[in-house]
């Protein structure tokens, strides 16, 4: 099994930026919850749990973000004002979209359920559109982030693993935007019923993106690998210190041996 390169983490604490952002995630969770009392009818109980499946859904979709987020300041450790306007504009969208979001897979339940729902003609491409929105809006901020963090790879001093794990993760976030384009594409068009199905596709740029960019990562990771882990300026100073502390004590120590001669 071929060894695998981690990614240096530049971040060893949390930032104020990063303990904000988390706050807003919890918030964003915490407006999905099924219902604020306790069930006190079979009716009630049964109506919860018709709730339970758009929730764990959105619950899922808001932790898988949530990571992506997290490693990023694990990773890069930004607070530059391009990062920090990027990261204001995601969590607002966040937020933004916990109800749409909700309720576009509440309405996915309830058709797997066989319940009927009335929505107007006009209803289904305006709640893509919205959703396409959304998706768009999430990924490609995420996109530009890790973009932006490219760009500031020297400053990092991203090595050439990290390099492409970066890149990785901007073309990935770039099509999961895409998809949101393209559904909205679609419920304007002639094939408006495959607006929604379209998502399923996703599955092809997450196998494709790892795989081409695994493919291209091979070369860096084996120079890596022959090379070593490289070693810091603090490590090489402790290593040279002994020997030269005890080379330059011996040079002083010559002189007063040879005035005062051996006891």
């Amino acid at each position: 099994m071929p060894e695998r390169i981690p990614f240096r983490n530049r971040a060893h604490e949390v930032s104020r930026i990063e303990a904000f952002s988390d706050v807003i995630f919890g918030f964003a969770i915490s407006l999905l919850v099924v219902s604020l009392e306790a069930p006190k009818t079979y009716a009630q109980m049964l109506e919860m749990l018709r709730g339970f499946l758009p929730f764990a859904i959105c619950f899922w979709i808001f932790i898988d973000i949530w990571f992506e987020h997290h490693h990023f300041y694990k990773r890069y450790a930004l607070q530059d004002r391009t990062t920090m306007a990027l990261n204001t504009f995601l969590l607002f969208v966040i937020l933004f979209y916990v109800y749409p979001l909700k309720y576009m897979f509440t309405l996915f339940s309830e058709e797997l359920l066989g319940h009927q729902i009335e929505i107007p003609a006009s209803g289904g491409p305006f709640l893509y559109t919205i959703y396409g929105i959304g998706v768009m809006s999430v990924f490609w901020l995420l996109a530009a982030m890790y973009g932006h963090a490219w760009q500031q790879r020297a400053a990092l001093e991203l090595n050439q693993v990290e390099i492409v794990d970066t890149l990785e993760r901007v073309y990935d976030d770039f099509f999961m935007g895409l998809f949101g384009l393209i559904s909205i594409v679609l419920a304007h068009t002639v094939w408006a019923r495959y607006a929604g199905l379209v998502y399923f596709l996703i599955c092809i740029p997450k196998t494709a993106v790892p795989w081409i960019m695994g493919s291209n990562g091979r070369r860096p990771k084996t120079r890596c690998l022959r090379r070593g882990p490289p070693r810091s300026h603090f490590h090489k100073r402790h290593v040279a210190a002994p020997h030269t502390t005890a080379h330059r004590i011996a040079i002083e120590a010559t002189p007063i041996v040879a005035i005062m001669g051996p006891k």
